[in-house]
């Protein structure tokens, strides 16, 4: 990867806070919902990440000058003749051991460079980017959640591809063009590109535990049917193994997320509260965690813990250790109501539930009333993006564009790697038949013809068939023209249940010292939820000490935040 020297004193700053904020998961730090995998796609690049390039300051500027002052393109392949090192997480489901290495290569004969893909661990993402820019090791593009976006904005590391953008290939084929122009900022500029909208997390419920405990779905409604739920799979016997009381209601990666929009993951007790610094209506920016609504809130989840309604180790899980409790295959100890990402996931962990050998059948349920009542449903995120860093030079950052973002939607070839993987190996349009789960009540034979698109059985797992690669094919801002496409059953009705019943999240904020301060801010959260939730101690001594902790940061974001309006 290129080395730079940091331009900014703001940007170093910021590095070091983003490092020092404790067990970040970034976990929504990615396109289609966390996506990714249920193994654990946390693996680094299946190449080396050798420094193929001088320092930004040694960048050679001497074939750019001429087309920069023209604002004409040079070919990339001479321009990227060192090749294009990108960082990503998980939500590049074709990991290391999942076929990686075939995308990679699909990719460099389809655009004609060499492709490095570091991947870094998924759930700790946002501090690993916080550490490999402490070290002033830069890729030439990478992805970002839309926080983690909106902290480095303004340092100064990002290039601005408004101009790319607007002269894109694929500008006659986007269906969805809101997306990329609602993240311009006031001076038109744009240092990040959305190949596809946000999504968010629907509530799901396991049918036999319902059927176990006598409830319909269909009578949960409100907030006191939902908590009868949470008890009933908690005081119970829901996974029938002859013991009461040794599981319970929900699980989740955190009492609160530690990126936008927070709340997604437990959001039948945050409710109308947004504990966060967001925008009202009126255009003024506050501090929600200091309302009563989330005060209130932090009441219901320290009942529901004492109760056993939620898993204590809900604390601090991450994504990987909620999930695959939740469907483990042995239930004690394991949860009845998940919530987590709509759509590919419906089918993922119906899949991870099969693989374990563990009843499958889901529900997903609708926004309980004190949901509809306060913020209209689950919560849309701001879509995940794409960003290329500023090396110094407006020809090499163009080349990057053109090479990675450009083709990314081309419609045919590298979009469908992007969106199904690699061909034959991922995805085939050869006659084949093959069976997953042989042997089992759960056997399902798939048979196709030739030239009969199709997925195939899942590299590192012949049980399961493969969804996509990082694009979801349904929340895509344009379209492929090539015909291809094989959308699970399972994960459409997913994607339509979400998009029937939600809304989009307020704006996560802008602001110099928000940037900064983001890390020490979560962590004085951290502390009134385990004082509250945890120890079962009061509110407003917890809050009094949050705000002698953060008070002043707090006030100093609003200060900017207000100031700008």
């Amino acid at each position: 990867m290129k080395k730079k020297a940091l331009s900014l004193l703001l940007a170093s700053t910021m590095v070091v806070s983003l490092t020092a904020c404790g067990g970040g998961s970034g976990d929504s730090a990615n396109t289609s919902s966390d996506n990714s995998t249920t193994t654990d796609t946390s693996s680094n690049s299946s190449s080396g990440t050798t420094d193929t390039s001088a320092s930004n300051t040694d960048a050679s500027t001497d074939n750019s000058g001429d087309a920069a002052a023209s604002g004409e393109k040079a070919d990339y392949h001479e321009v990227l003749k060192d090749g294009l090192t990108v960082v990503v997480n998980g939500t590049l489901t074709a990991s290391v051991d999942n076929g990686q290495a075939d995308f990679e290569k699909q990719w460099e004969e389809a655009v004609g460079i060499d492709l490095t893909i570091q991947q870094l661990d998924h759930s700790g993402y946002t501090d690993a980017v916080g550490r490999l820019f402490a070290s002033q090791d830069y890729p030439d593009a990478m992805i970002m959640s839309a926080e983690m976006f909106k902290q480095y904005a303004p340092t100064g590391l990002l290039w601005d591809m408004a101009d790319a953008y607007a002269n894109a290939e694929f500008q006659n084929r986007i269906t969805i063009p809101a997306i990329n122009e609602n993240m311009k900022d006031a001076e038109g500029h744009l240092y990040a590109f959305a190949p596809a909208y946000g999504n968010g997390c629907v509530t799901y419920v396991k049918k036999a535990w319902l059927d176990a405990v006598n409830i319909n779905i269909d009578d949960v409604k409100t907030y006191e049917d939902y908590y009868n739920m949470l008890k009933a799979f908690h005081d119970g016997d829901p996974d029938g193994n002859g013991v009461d009381g040794d599981t319970y209601g929900v699980v989740a990666a955190g009492f609160i997320g530690t990126e936008a929009p927070w709340i997604n993951y437990l959001p039948e007790f945050w409710q109308g509260a947004f504990p966060a610094i967001y925008q009202k209506e009126d255009g003024t920016w506050v501090d929600g965690f200091q309302e009563d609504a989330t005060k209130e809130a932090l009441l219901r989840m320290q009942q529901a813990y004492k109760d056993g309604a939620i898993d204590p180790e809900t604390l601090t899980a991450s994504t990987k250790i909620a999930r695959e409790k939740w469907f483990s295959n042995d239930q004690k100890g394991s949860s009845g109501v998940f919530t987590y990402w709509a759509g590919t996931w419906y089918r993922t962990l119906t899949d991870n539930l099969i693989k374990n050998e563990v009843n499958e059948e889901l529900v997903q349920l609708p926004p309980i009333k004190e949901i509809t009542d306060t913020l209209g449903g689950y919560l849309n995120r701001e879509a995940p993006v794409w960003v290329i860093i500023d090396q110094g030079d407006p020809v090499h950052n163009q080349a990057v564009f053109d090479a990675l973002l450009d083709t990314m939607l081309d419609g045919d070839v590298v979009q469908t790697l992007w969106v199904y993987g690699a061909e034959d190996v991922h995805w085939s349009t050869k006659a084949e038949e093959f069976t997953t789960n042989p042997g089992t009540d759960k056997a399902q034979d798939y048979s196709y013809a030739e030239g009969e698109f199709h997925l195939k059985p899942s590299p590192n797992d012949p049980n399961t068939v493969w969804k996509k690669n990082y694009i979801d094919p349904a929340l895509a801002i344009s379209p492929l023209t090539n015909g291809f496409n094989d959308q699970d059953e399972l994960a459409a009705a997913g994607n339509k249940f979400f998009t029937e019943n939600c809304v989009d999240a307020p704006a996560t904020p802008v602001s110099e010292t928000f940037t900064n301060e983001s890390g020490t801010i979560h962590d004085a959260k951290m502390a009134v939820i385990t004082a509250v939730v945890v120890d079962g101690g009061e509110v407003e001594p917890a809050m009094q000490t949050y705000v002698d902790t953060v008070g002043s940061i707090i006030d100093q974001c609003l200060t900017e935040l207000n100031s700008a309006q």
